[in-house]
Formats: C-alpha cells, structure tokens, sequence
C-alpha cells in the first residue's frame, strides 16, 4: 500500500490573516480539493484530523498523481500544504491501519514545508519518469534509521525539519502507544515553567523510550541541539558532567560549551548517581537556557523539578507492542485471546511484554500464561540486551541494590500485601517508618495512588516475596497481615449493616488483602476461620459476591464442626446467599441445621434469618401456607430479639409470596410495609428491594408507567451502594416495563441485566421469569438484527453504566 499524508503549514498564523469566516472557507475548498484529487487516483480517506488528512493507495503512482493534482489546484491560494508519500506493509484492525510504514508516512510529511511533496526511498523506487530531487538521508523524529527523502520537483525550500545536532541513539525497535505521555512530557519541554523534568518508574516500564522520543519531538525547540548522556555504565558520580561534555563535544569546560545556548541534554539511568545531583543543579543556574530530561528510577529532589511518574501501557497499546514484537520474532504468529490475557498478567510493562515476545517461538500465549509464576526467570532477552534488563530479575535487581538496610527490610514486608494497601496497614503490619516508605514510592519500587493507597507491580512484589522468604520473617508477618485484616473485617460489619457506602468501598480495595488473610487463617489459624467469614455476612449479598462468600462458608463451615451460636450464624447467612442464587435443596439444608442450633441452645434469634430462607425455599417448592407461617414466625422472633431488619425482610417475603399467588393488593401492602421500615432503618440494601418488588407489583398488573418511579427509586438506592444484585433486578423490571414503547432500549437493559445475572450465578425463575417473557414477547416488534445489535450492547455495559441508562430514560417518563 502506498500512504499519502497532508498537513495545512501556519494554519494558526492563517486563521489571523484571514479571519475565522475566510479561513474556514479556504480550509473548506483545501478538504474538497484533496478529497477529489485522492479519490480520482483509487485513494481511500483513512483519516482526518483538523486540518491533516491520511489517505492509501493502491499503487505509488496513484498516491504521487493525486498529490500533484491537489498541489495544482491549491497553487497561488492562502493554504500551503506539506505532503509526504510512503509505500509499505500495514496491519490491518477494527480502527485502520497501524505499523511502522505509517508512522513513517507521516513522519516524512511533518519534515517538509507548506507547497513541499516528499517521497521516501521505498516511494521512490516505484515512480517512473518523475522530476524528483534527493534531499538526502535525514533522522526522522520517530527515530528510525535515517531516511533517503525525495523532494518532488526542484523548487527551493528550507532544510527539511528532521533532527539535527543530535546524537540520540536509533533504537532497534519502533516506538509504539503512548501518545499521551509523549505529547504530555514533550509538552513540558517545549511550553514548561520547569527547565528539569524527570521521568520516574521502576525497570522496564519504558522511561528510556519515552525521553527518546519526547526529546526527538521538542527538537525544535532548541536550536543548539539535543544529547544524548547515557550513565547506566557509570559508577563514579563526579563523571556525570564529564559524560555531558563529552556528549556535546565540549572542548573546554561543560558550562563553557553550552553558555547561553538552547540545548538539551538528555541523562538516561540517573539512580545510582544522585549524588550529582548538586552539580546538576549549578549546570542548569550557569546556562539559562538550558533544559534537562533526566530518565531515573528515583527523583534528583532539586528545586524546581518538575516530576512525571511514567505509567504502565493502556492495554491496546500494550498488545500492539506485545503483537508488534511477536511477529518480529516469528511472523506467523496469530492473534489469539491469551494475548489480551497475558498482556494484563504482564500489567502492560513495557520489558515485560517485549521479553515475553521473545519466546512465542517456542512457547504459546496460552503455555505463557501457564508459566507466568516464575515470571522472573522465565522472561529473558537475547544477544544485545542490556545486561541490567536481560532478565526482569535482573532489572529489578539493579534497583534492589541502591537500597540501605532498612530499605530492603520494609521492601522485603511490603510483599505480604495483595494488591495494594493503606499507609496504616503498612505501619501496622510491616512496622512502616514514613520515611522509607516514602523513599521506595521515590525509588520506584512501591508505586502510590489516591487516597493514600500505595501497591508494588506484581513482578517486583514476586521479587520482595523471595526477599520475605529469605528474611525469616515471612511466618510473622502473615500472622501480622492476618490478624491485621480480620479486626479491619470485624470492625466494618457495622458498616456493612448500616450500608455504609464507604465501608463497602475501602473492603473492596482492599478485598486481595482480605482474601490472602482469610486462606491463611484457614491453614494456621482455623479456630478463627468462621468468625473472619462471618464478619463479611452483609457484605456478599449486598456487594453480589455470592459464589465467593459461599466458597468462604462451605470451607470454614467445615473447620468448625461445633453446634454453637457462630455455626448458627454462619449457617444462616450462608443459606441467605445460597437462595439469592435459588440453589433451594442447599438453601433448605443450611437453614433447616441453623434453626436446629438454634433451639438446642434455646436462642432461636439464631436462626431468625434461616427462618426466612427457609420460607423461601418451602414457597418455591409450592407450599405457600407452609412458607407463610415460616414468615411470620421469623417475623415474631425477630420482633421479640429487636432485630428490625429481619422484621422487615419478613414483610418483604410475606409479599413475595402473595405476589406469587397472585394476590396483587396484599402483596403491595406488605411490600410499602417493608419499605417503610427498612427506610426507617437507613437500610438502602432493603429499600432497593422493596421498591423493586413495589415496581413488579405494577408490572404485573400491567400498569407499566406506574412501575417506573419506584424502578428509578430502587435503581438508585441499589446504585449507591454498589448491589450489583438488586442493580441486575431493577434493569430486568425497568427492561420489561419498556418493552412495549421504548422495545430498543428495553432489549439493551434486558440484555445488561441477562449479563449481570450471569457473573452473580443468579437465574429467574416463576414470576419473575413471567415477567421477562412477557417482555420478549414485546420485543418482537423490533428486526431480528436490530435485537441482536441493542441486545449485544446492553451485554457490553457496565452495571454502573447500565443503571445509568436506565435512569436517564426513566427520568424522561416521569
């Protein structure tokens, strides 16, 4: 394919000339003009962004033909165009082409001046009996090897706007993702109060590709040059400078060379040197106007450093790279879905993923992912690499070894931590001084995130692990983490009760955490197993973590074989969880034991919750006198033990079972009961329910407008504290009560719901499935493709987002 790029030259100093009316006229006529000219010659339109345009060719000579006609046309008129012709192999995706040969393209157009048609050697070589002028080989900024550029013509203009006066290196790979951070550290460079800019990130995240490339895009920027002063070989402090010098060729001293000069200097692996930091510092007071971008895994820590935390890759970027050096290691490889998979394993860390590259020759994405436990070792480059990042134990290795003792301590305890964890867990747990923690945040070892949470990449907190092991304190520390972990879990079961929005949120953050603590009170500490478990009762349902919180019971049920009142609890709220997901022959097994404890130990408020369940699964299996009298049993005890909420989730169920029989007033009656009083309780996790229920009530009796508000109502509720469970009902009922007017949207939510359903393991089942078939019916009025289509979408949306939509639409009802 042959690639045709354009770029209006000055087009901001145009806007002034001309006015906003008569510039958006030219640009105008400039768009139809290169539209026609392409199209004319078989050009397809790529892209277009402002004022810039992407076209592909067929053939070289279709694309240069195009060019010359487009230039024709526009001669003698206000807009100036630059244009860059390259021929080449792209990769073909969902979003268009990519691969080197564009970004090749478009680097050869950004060379040249308003009027100026470029050609690159491959361009080149498939015209015939063209008029060109060889301006040359010149180092293009995405700095790839030099390129021979063509100019069409042999009509005078400046030097083309490649780099000059620069020694940066030509990486062996292209540059891939990061246009954010590009444009962001280049934006510093260029238009930022600070002349010293630091990038900061652990090994392997790709802080030295990233300074190249933004130093090659600011070039412009400064007229004496770019360097290029790699110190990773460098033990000696004091030589810094002297490898400045050298760099920029000084024959005297390093502040004499550059005086007054605009210059950058580029100092790459900075870490192990800090100690010039000072003399850095007086190089940047006696040349004004020099900047420096300095590449390190921690801060120099001088005034007026202006610090930027280089990131992992987004995801599509990391699996461009990871596919990108993939195929230059086998070229047959094929995408497969491991690769997406991988890539997150690999947390989108740039060495990582060019390492794990390195191996699809001989082992698969999936065969990767079964071997990723030792990641450290398995991941190594070849001839050529740099011995610091041959292997990812060797990167991290490297910053390892800049740390004093209590560094290397405090790192080696952090590993005991899953997926991040508090300031306050960590002075708890690991005897945290500040100080050093904040010293390995700087390092790069431990990376910190808002609300003071902090975390290590998974690749360094496997090297800390085999540190912890090696320390003997690995056994302590768990114990410590645990014991930690378990108050935290006891402590928010208050929260919990109350829906505490921000309880449920700091567990969630900390959910790894609490996950590693309980399987290890499973093994060393079993007498607390159920007590831990217990502690998350509200917390499974109300968050939808059924299968897991049924996963904790059954393993701590069994360790706690004791007929007493925490088997009785545990057995309880396990049955609750085990209903929601109408798993009734389970549900019927664990209550029936709870209320047996319950009356052996004469305290039958142990099993009040059971009594509901119970209720439940006798309803469902067709008995509703037998489940009524459950009901209002459970309901009597709880009133007399003054458990408020268990009196209200009787009422509630009471009105599930009229609504089952289809005694539509009774059951609203009893659900505005439950409602009432779990609103007087501030229970939001009951209030969504009864509202939901209040909505199928009307449903039911076909009044669907009427459904809508108290569908918005529990949507929201369920919303704000994150009940994915009841956000999953409230989409299936607002689905059904749109299906007649709205069928589109209604297919969207059913099909968001039908997804939810599906990652909590919950079904519908009787009236609830009454309901949704009703709404299939509806929907029948829609195309097959168009169900298919809105269906999928809904499918695709977060609960978050989905509820969203609902409420949107709801709103509009009312």
């Amino acid at each position: 394919m042959t690639f045709l790029f354009t770029d209006v030259e000055g087009s901001t100093r145009l806007l002034h000339e001309l006015g906003a009316e008569r510039y958006a006229g030219a640009l105008a006529e400039h768009r139809r003009v290169l539209r026609c000219a392409a199209a004319a010659q078989g050009g397809v339109e790529v892209d277009t962004q402002g004022d810039a345009f992407f076209f592909v060719f067929p053939t070289a000579p279709g694309a240069l033909a195009a060019a010359l006609a487009a230039a024709d046309r526009l001669a003698g008129g206000p807009v100036r165009v630059r244009m860059g012709i390259h021929s080449g192999t792209p990769f073909l995706t969902d979003e268009g082409y990519v691969g080197v040969d564009v970004h090749r393209a478009a680097r050869i157009a950004a060379c040249g001046h308003g009027g100026q048609i470029l050609l690159s050697a491959a361009a080149c070589g498939l015209v015939n009996g063209t008029d060109l002028l060889d301006l040359g080989e010149h180092r293009l900024k995405d700095l790839s090897a030099p390129e021979r550029v063509f100019q069409v013509g042999q009509a005078p203009f400046p030097p083309l706007r490649s780099l000059y006066r620069t020694n940066l290196p030509v990486p062996a790979t292209p540059f891939l993702g990061r246009e954010r951070e590009l444009r962001e550290v280049a934006g510093f460079l260029v238009g930022g109060e600070s002349r010293l800019v630091t990038l900061t990130g652990p090994g392997g995240i790709g802080k030295t590709r990233l300074a190249l490339q933004a130093a090659a895009a600011a070039a412009d920027r400064f007229e004496s040059g770019v360097f290029w002063v790699p110190l990773a070989s460098l033990a000696d402090p004091q030589l810094v400078l002297a490898a400045a010098a050298q760099a920029v060729g000084a024959k005297s001293g390093l502040i004499e060379q550059i005086s007054d000069q605009s210059l950058l200097l580029v100092f790459d692996n900075f870490e192990h040197l800090t100690e010039a930091a000072a003399e850095v510092s007086g190089l940047l007071a006696s040349c004004p106007n020099l900047h420096l971008l300095v590449t390190s895994r921690e801060l120099l820590r001088l005034p007026g450093e202006q610090a930027y935390p280089v990131p992992e890759l987004r995801p599509e970027d990391g699996v461009e790279l990871f596919l990108s050096r993939a195929r230059a290691a086998h070229p047959a490889f094929g995408v497969s879905g491991a690769v997406v998979e991988l890539c997150a394993r690999l947390e989108q860390l740039p060495l990582a993923l060019e390492l794990a590259a390195a191996r699809v020759r001989v082992l698969s994405p999936e065969q990767l992912l079964e071997r990723l436990s030792g990641r450290l070792d398995l991941l190594k480059g070849g001839r050529g690499v740099d011995p610091r990042q041959q292997t990812l134990r060797a990167t991290i290795e490297w910053s390892y070894e800049l740390l004093d003792r209590p560094e290397r301590q405090l790192f080696a305890r952090l590993a005991v931590f899953v997926g991040g964890w508090a300031l306050e867990a960590a002075e708890r747990v690991c005897e945290a001084d500040v100080d050093v923690l904040q010293s390995l945040v700087d390092k790069s070892l431990v990376r910190a995130l808002e609300g003071s949470r902090l975390f290590m990449l998974e690749t360094i907190r496997e090297f800390a692990g085999e540190s912890l092991e090696r320390s003997g304190e690995a056994s302590e520390l768990r114990r410590h983490h645990a014991s930690y972990f378990l108050d935290l879990a006891t402590t928010a079961t208050a929260g919990f009760e109350s829906s505490d929005v921000k309880t449920f949120e700091q567990v969630e953050d900390d959910l790894p955490n609490f996950r590693a603590a309980y399987a290890w009170t499973l093994k060393a500490d079993p007498k607390n197993a159920l007590r831990f478990a217990n502690a998350f009762r509200a917390f499974w349902f109300t968050r939808g973590y059924l299968n897991e919180g049924r996963g904790w019971y059954a393993a701590a049920l069994e360790l706690h074989e004791r007929p007493d009142g925490e088997r009785a609890r545990a057995l309880s709220t396990a049955s609750v969880l085990a209903s929601l997901q109408a798993d009734w022959p389970q549900t019927r097994r664990l209550a029936e034991e709870a209320r047996t404890i319950g009356k052996a130990l004469g305290d039958p408020s142990l099993a009040g919750g059971a009594l509901l369940t119970l209720g439940r699964a006798t309803l469902a299996e067709g008995d509703s006198e037998q489940a009524l009298s459950l009901f209002a049993e459970a309901e009597e005890i709880a009133t007399a033990a003054g458990k408020a909420s268990w009196v209200s989730m009787a009422r509630f169920n009471s009105g599930y079972l009229e609504l089952d029989r289809r005694n539509y007033r009774r059951a609203e009656k009893w659900f505005e009961s439950a409602r009432e009083s779990f609103d007087a309780e501030g229970d939001r996790y009951g209030g969504a329910r009864s509202r939901a229920a209040l909505g199928a009530v009307a449903l039911h009796e076909g009044r669907n407008d009427d459904a809508i508000a108290p569908l918005r109502e529990s949507l929201e509720l369920a919303q704000s504290i994150g009940d994915r469970d009841d956000i999953a009902w409230g989409l299936q009922l607002t689905g059904v009560a749109h299906s007649e007017q709205r069928p589109e949207l209604a297919a969207g939510l059913l099909g968001a719901a039908e997804a939810l359903r599906e990652t909590l393991g919950t079904k519908l089942e009787g009236i609830e499935l009454v309901l949704h078939q009703r709404g299939l019916a509806a929907l029948a009025t829609l195309k097959p493709e168009t169900l298919t289509t809105a269906w999928s979408a809904g499918r695709e949306l977060t609960p978050n987002a989905a509820a969203e939509l609902a409420l949107s639409h709801t709103a509009k009802t009312e």
